[in-house]
């Protein structure tokens, strides 16, 4: 046979081949990382669409958890984002889920046990099982779960001096130990988060980013594989129209607490109708952030948005066709995502999304798909 031939036989026969391989599969135990204004997700750079369901790890029953991360995949949102704390002054009644209790006049108690931190263990394993990155936080500011209160009760601190405390930051830290050890080698953690919404009002800026610098420092000395972000809200130091985002009064910069080196990417959140903001500014609230990661050269992420209105199609399809049109935000994440568990509906505030229902269509199920299509 002629060399040429042969040579033509045997690309042809590569060509068959290779349009027969299977595409190869996401690589879900891969480690999530940031890639330049994006991140990479099972060793992909991608954008991603999410959620928030801050109450999966008090869920009870296991076949509860794993319906809602089943639904999560179906609708190709990626990460979820869950609180990782749920904090007592006294002992609940047997049953009833507490991960870590701070009651006076004993010594501080984080729950291993089966209606504490092993039902975050099943979040964890759950969402393993089916490729879902979680956002773990580690306190509140708000008193729900606890929280900065919670510790308040026993340290005897309060909304702005806990952040400078000695006992309380101890305990704190104490406690994200616990949890970074329990899940630093496990690939479902998308990244550490300080804490939900947190704020120091009448602060200097300072105050936040030392603590910031100091707990994600900390965290990163602990488990340097995982990403690290501070869970705020994104108030900005100045700009805008001058109302109530940009006064800075809660004692937040959200560009300074970016360049935080131990801050892998930023978040910010979208409430007007709690800022007393006509809903059509949320657009221009998004650019602003999306303009300050490209400054600063990370990711953004819009982690937590939402609406108390009756028509939540009508409010956020604007800001996320801003998001997917108008910026390079990495993501984007709603609250809240809801389902019918065995126990009935899971809760909403007002601003939830039930699945399967009309509007869970075009606000997550198209967006989703379309932020995965995304060109990185």
């Amino acid at each position: 046979m002629k060399l040429h031939t042969a040579l033509s036989i045997l690309a042809a026969i590569q060509t068959v081949a290779a349009s027969v391989l299977p595409k190869r599969a996401p690589n879900h135990d891969a480690f999530c990382s940031v890639s330049g204004r994006v991140f990479n997700i099972d060793e992909k750079d991608q954008y991603f669409a999410g959620t928030n369901t801050y109450w999966i790890g008090f869920l009870t029953n296991d076949d509860d958890v794993d319906l809602v991360m089943s639904h999560l995949k179906t609708s190709k949102l990626k990460v979820l984002r869950v609180w990782g704390f749920n904090d007592v002054n006294a002992i609940p009644a047997p049953g009833t889920v507490y991960y870590q209790a701070l009651v006076p006049g004993s010594e501080p108690y984080i729950n291993l046990g089966p209606d504490g931190l092993q039902r975050l263990d099943v979040v964890v394993d759950k969402a393993v099982h089916y490729g879902i990155k979680l956002i773990i936080n580690f306190v509140n500011n708000w008193g729900d779960y606890g929280g900065i209160q919670a510790y308040s009760n026993y340290y005897g601190t309060n909304a702005t001096n806990w952040y400078t405390s000695a006992p309380a930051q101890k305990q704190y830290q104490a406690y994200i130990k616990a949890v970074v050890r329990r899940y630093k080698h496990s690939n479902a953690i998308f990244a550490w988060e300080l804490a939900n919404e947190p704020r120091c009002h009448g602060c200097p800026f300072d105050v936040i980013y030392n603590w910031a610098k100091t707990t994600s420092e900390y965290i990163k000395s602990l488990d340097s594989r995982h990403m690290v972000t501070l869970g705020d809200e994104g108030w900005l130091n100045g700009g805008g129209d001058g109302s109530y985002p940009y006064q800075g009064t809660e004692g937040i910069d959200f560009e300074l607490n970016l360049s935080i080196d131990t801050l892998d990417f930023g978040v910010f959140h979208l409430w007007p109708h709690a800022w007393s903001i006509p809903y059509e500014w949320g657009s221009e609230w998004i650019l602003e952030h999306d303009a300050i990661g490209a400054k600063l050269g990370k990711p953004v992420v819009l982690e937590e948005y939402g609406d108390i209105t009756t028509n939540h199609t009508a409010i956020r399809l604007p800001w996320l066709n801003t998001v997917l049109y108008d910026t390079q935000i990495a993501g984007d994440m709603y609250w809240q995502y809801a389902d019918y568990l065995s126990t009935g509906p899971s809760p909403d505030d007002g601003n939830a999304v039930y699945y399967g229902t009309p509007e869970y269509t075009p606000l997550v199920l198209e967006h989703a798909a379309l932020m995965q299509a995304k060109a990185t």
